[in-house]
C-alpha cells in the first residue's frame, strides 16, 4: 500500500514524522536508488526499496513493534536521543527495547514525566497537539501576588517575543517563603514556565511534571520507567475519553 515518506520513515523510528520532512528536504531518502526531496512522495515498503542515509529500513517496517515507555525523568538528562556534548540522555534510563526517541521536550533542570516511543505518528500527534493538557507542580521564590498570578492565567509576551496562551493556574500550598502552584499548559515553548515565572519577577526553584494528558503516576520513582496502558495509549491518540481530569479539583 502506498504511504507518504515521512510516515513511513517515522514507523520505522528513524525520526518524528516532523525530522522525517527534514531529511527528505535534505535529501537523505532515496526510493528504488533515486533520491527524493519532494513532500508527500509515496512509496510502498512491500514493493519499493527504501533507504534513509544509505540504509534500508524496509526490514525495519515489517517487523518493528511500537514501544511506549512512561519514564519519570531525574534533573540532569536531557530530552534527545543524542547530544554531541555527552551529556546524560533520558532514552539512556530505558533499556531493551531498540532506539527510543522522547515525545516533545523536558528541560535539562526539570524533572518529571515524559515518554519515549519508536512510533513517530504517536510522537506528531501528542507533542503537537493543543489538546492534550502537560501539568506541572511548580515552586518559585518568594510569594507573587494575586495579579502577578492572573497576569500569567491571560498569558503574557515573553522576553524573546514569545506570547503565552491562557494557562490554568491553581494555588497549591505555599511555604513562608515560596510559592507553589499547579500549572497546566496546552503549548509547549522553550523554557516556558520559567520564563513566565521570570517576567513577573519570581524565578523558579523548582519544577516537576506531574501529568501528560491523562496519564499520572505518582508511584513512579525518578530514574524508573514502565509501559504506558492501552487505556492511556487509546486516550492520547484520542480513541476513548478520559475517565476523570489529570489535575487536581
Amino acid at each position: 500500500m502506498l504511504e507518504r515518506l515521512q510516515k513511513l520513515i517515522a514507523q520505522a523510528g528513524i525520526a518524528s514524522r516532523r525530522a522525517s520532512e527534514e531529511l527528505i528536504k535534505a535529501g537523505e531518502v532515496a526510493v528504488n536508488g533515486e533520491i527524493v526531496t519532494e513532500l508527500g512522495t509515496k512509496a510502498d515498503p512491500e514493493k519499493d526499496h527504501i533507504k534513509v542515509r544509505g540504509k534500508l529500513i524496509n526490514a525495519k517496517l515489517q517487523n518493528r513493534e511500537n514501544v511506549y515507555i512512561l519514564v519519570n525523568k531525574p534533573k540532569g538528562y536531557l530530552s534527545s536521543a543524542a547530544d554531541p556534548e555527552g551529556r546524560k540522555l533520558v532514552v539512556d534510563l530505558v533499556k531493551g527495547h531498540g532506539r527510543l526517541h522522547p515525545v516533545g521536550r523536558l528541560d535539562y533542570n526539570t524533572d518529571g514525566l515524559i515518554i519515549l516511543t519508536n512510533d513517530g505518528e504517536f510522537t506528531n500527534h501528542v507533542a503537537n497537539s493543543k489538546t492534550i493538557p502537560k501539568v506541572y507542580e511548580v515552586k518559585v521564590k518568594g510569594l507573587p501576588t494575586p495579579v502577578a498570578i492572573n497576569k500569567l492565567r491571560r498569558g503574557v509576551v515573553l522576553e524573546d517575543g514569545f506570547k503565552t496562551a491562557p494557562a490554568e493556574i491553581k494555588d497549591l500550598k505555599p511555604t513562608e517563603k515560596n510559592g507553589w502552584y499547579e500549572v497546566i499548559l496546552y503549548e509547549g515553548h522553550n523554557q516556558q514556565i520559567r520564563k513566565m515565572f521570570d517576567s513577573v519577577g519570581h524565578s523558579v526553584v523548582k519544577l516537576k511534571r506531574v501529568a501528560i494528558g491523562s496519564v499520572r503516576d505518582p508511584y513512579l520513582k525518578p530514574g524508573m520507567s514502565r509501559s504506558l496502558t492501552k487505556e492511556e495509549y487509546d486516550i492520547l491518540m484520542g480513541k476513548t475519553a478520559p475517565k476523570k481530569p489529570a489535575f487536581r479539583r
